[in-house]
């Protein structure tokens, strides 16, 4: 089979590197790929949103199934044409990846379907938004708030005030850091307590399957402080969700939203994420994503034991009740090597060593490129993750972070207390 995997991030090379795994797989394209990526599938210079380039690239190259990684496509609609061409794709039509791409219609669906989530108001302007923070909703001047962009952020639209006025400055702030389309809804939620936790699940409109928990850790700095990245690692566990927990995500959250996609007309096929908070009252949902996540994908997919061109199929044709997917026992951890500067104003063009020296964790590229000289540099904010497996989350780490400490570039900062 020929592949092409849509992105140029760590989850592309990791999704990728699962592809290649596969005995079926005779040639993998990436459009458009990085320098990490370049080394396992063939780069094509087409970038995600580029949908009608991209679907001719794939018929014009037999290409016999299409995985996407990014959200940006699939909010456009990248589904819906592969398919109105006869191509297979993986992934969510554009109406059901609006889970995704706008917060508020999120939040109506789930208050539709009965899913379990913090208490909110929709706001369609910034003004708007700081007289809705006056609502006996969010408690007094003192009670943290969320506030989120409605539209697609790379994960960095959410803010969560510590008080009314925090809330108001983050308000003000939103489109000067995520731009005025992303910010030209707001959503402000009640301020959850508990422990985070995602769960990531391959669904073909009916039936799903789950893929192991997984933590990520979102703040650029230690002790889960400064602002929100795109992640800054992950770690997967069996203990991050008890057998009871996992019941209740699957009868509470699960079911309704699976139920409630197909009684609105567009059921789900592809890969579902949940952002989940583990309160005193029970898991609430915080937010879908309809795709892998970055860097979630990487601590999940090495070990994934099943051949994830068989897992495909099984989505395509509505086989995946009957599909037994193995996982290999134990816990991974990734963490994340971002360049100076990120996540605002990354710094690239760094020469990046150490690469060669990695020997007992999977290195993935993500904002990297490969210089005149032929030297892999930096070229986005969030430049590797190192991922490690083990019997325990903690010798992952162990493995993961001393791994680690022979990579080296100019303005390196990765957080050293993943999993902690």
């Amino acid at each position: 089979m020929n592949i092409l995997v849509v992105g140029s991030g760590g989850r592309e090379h990791a999704i990728c590197e699962a592809f290649s795994r596969s005995s079926r797989v005779a040639k993998i394209y990436c459009a458009n790929g990085n320098a990490g990526i370049a080394t396992i599938a063939e780069c094509v210079p087409i970038k995600p949103e580029e949908i009608e380039k991209l679907v001719t690239f794939a018929v014009e190259n037999a290409i016999d199934l299409t995985f996407v990684g990014g959200e940006t496509a699939l909010a456009l609609g990248i589904v819906d044409e592969f398919e109105r061409r006869g191509t297979s794709i993986i992934g969510p039509t554009k109406a059901a990846a609006e889970l995704e791409a706008s917060k508020a219609f999120s939040k109506d669906f789930m208050s539709r379907h009965g899913v379990p989530t913090a208490v909110y108001r929709n706001a369609d302007s910034a003004d708007e938004a700081v007289s809705v923070l006056n609502d006996a909703t969010f408690g007094d001047e003192s009670a943290p708030v969320v506030v989120k962009a409605d539209g697609l952020a790379a994960g960095k639209g959410v803010v969560v005030a510590s008080n009314r006025q925090d809330a108001i400055d983050a308000i003000t702030n939103l489109a000067n850091v995520v731009g005025s389309e992303a910010a030209s809804k707001i959503v402000l939620e009640e301020c959850l307590i508990g422990r985070e936790v995602s769960l990531i699940m391959f669904a073909d409109g009916e039936d799903f399957a789950l893929m192991p928990p997984t933590r990520d850790h979102k703040r650029i700095g230690e002790g889960d402080t400064g602002p929100n990245t795109g992640g800054m690692g992950t770690i997967t566990d069996a203990a991050l969700l008890t057998g009871e927990q996992t019941e209740s995500i699957v009868e509470d959250i699960i079911k309704p939203t699976l139920k409630g996609c197909k009684e609105e007309g567009f059921p789900f096929r592809g890969i579902l994420f949940l952002g989940l908070m583990m309160t005193a009252e029970g898991p609430k949902l915080l937010e879908y994503n309809v795709r892998f996540g970055d860097p979630e994908t990487q601590s999940i997919l090495v070990r994934l034991k099943t051949d994830l061109v068989e897992i495909c199929e099984a989505m395509l044709d509505g086989s995946l009740g009957k599909f037994d997917i193995k996982w290999k026992p134990g816990s991974s951890a990734t963490v994340v090597l971002a360049a100076e500067g990120y996540p605002y104003n990354p710094r690239k063009g760094d020469v990046i060593s150490g690469l060669d020296d990695v020997i007992d964790a999977t290195v993935f590229h993500a904002g990297t490129a490969m210089n005149d000289s032929g030297e892999i540099v930096t070229s986005g904010g969030r430049v590797l993750g190192v991922t490690a497996t083990a019997d325990s989350l903690d010798q992952a780490l162990s493995i993961c972070y001393r791994e680690v400490s022979k990579i080296s570039f100019e303005g390196m900062q990765y957080r050293r207390d993943i999993g902690r």
